[in-house]
């Protein structure tokens, strides 16, 4: 099924990949439905004109109410779900009952509600962060079949909705793909650690310094090309419950720095050393070829003058500021 033929729900419409699915379905002509607890459209407007947002249903949604989110489902009959919602790292370790009810009851409510309403594909965010740390994983590419290690609440929440998956598909047929981003970068993000990535870019379009918080190798990702995998994955309407590593690039954060300085002389990007990221660096990703054929990616270096120069558009409009800079 093509996605200009498909109704798409979409969780978590707000943040980053949210805005990055939105693009990429109104580029696909699909028929949106999109939804968050939070409706101010502060990041889908840095992608889409005010015309291509009005094409869009929005919904005001909070996942952990079961009898919203089913009746929301059978009000609008999508054949497609990508299930984006959720609550990071952080803000899962500061209140984490409330963690868990979106990331893990929400999860469940929307599964119930496909289960329910006839959706044809339905593709969710885990994350790497149900691995844990690296030392307790073999020196090599990690498959999917790796075991999960979590190591924090947020992986023990992605874990059990993985879990869910699996039994969703064992007790009633429910199809569905997780997958599991790391770097991810680009236009749009602004919030967690690793989105430094994407900050050096913002730092580069304002001849600003910006000093990264960490070292070592880390696989980055283009939000571009991870919204595009979500979409074709839930359109992949997959029978089973399959969780899939992403990869695309694997780079030494003074490899990506020294890059950077390459394409802009003038840039001023500093890095921690002695300061890796806490999660495993390399993936395999056969599992995810597999299913969808071709996996999007856009090359780095074409990747980073994208988005300098989108970066650079959105400050001299004014839609942007540098704030996100401090923090």
């Amino acid at each position: 099924m093509s996605a200009s033929n498909a109704t798409f729900l979409v969780t978590g419409t707000m943040g980053c990949l949210g805005a990055w699915v939105l693009r990429n379905l109104i580029n696909d002509g699909a028929k949106i439905i999109a939804t968050d607890l939070d409706m101010t459209v502060s990041r889908p407007k840095l992608l889409l004109s005010d015309q291509e947002l009005d094409t869009i249903e929005w919904e005001k949604l909070d996942v952990t109410d079961v009898q919203a989110v089913n009746g929301l489902v059978e009000k609008v009959k999508p054949t497609h779900i990508v299930h984006l919602a959720g609550l990071q790292i952080p803000f899962c370790k500061a209140n984490p009952s409330l963690g868990a009810a979106v990331n893990v009851v929400g999860t469940v409510n929307l599964f119930e509600a496909a289960r329910h309403h006839g959706v044809r594909g339905l593709s969710y965010a885990s994350s790497v962060g149900v691995l844990g740390a690296p030392e307790n994983y073999p020196d090599r590419a990690l498959t999917d079949a790796d075991l999960p290690l979590p190591n924090n609440l947020y992986g023990v929440y992605k874990t059990a909705n993985e879990n869910t998956a699996k039994v969703y598909w064992q007790d009633w047929q429910v199809g569905s793909v997780g997958l599991r981003p790391y770097t991810v970068y680009g236009v749009c993000r602004d919030q967690g650690m690793t989105a430094d990535i994407a900050k050096a870019t913002l730092a580069i379009a304002a001849n600003k310094p910006f000093h990264i918080r960490f070292d070592g190798p880390i696989t980055v990702q283009h939000a571009n090309d991870v919204a595009r995998i979500f979409i074709d994955s839930a359109l992949a309407e997959y029978q089973g419950a399959d969780v899939f590593n992403l990869r695309n690039d694997v780079i030494e954060v003074a490899e990506y720095v020294a890059l950077l300085k390459q394409l802009y002389p003038e840039s001023q990007i500093t890095f921690e050393k002695n300061n890796a990221l806490p999660f495993p660096s390399d993936f395999d990703d056969a599992g995810l070829r597999s299913l969808l054929g071709k996996v999007p990616h856009t090359p780095l270096k074409q990747a980073i003058q994208s988005d300098v120069e989108q970066f650079a558009h959105l400050l001299d409009t004014g839609k942007i500021t540098t704030d996100s800079l401090n923090g």
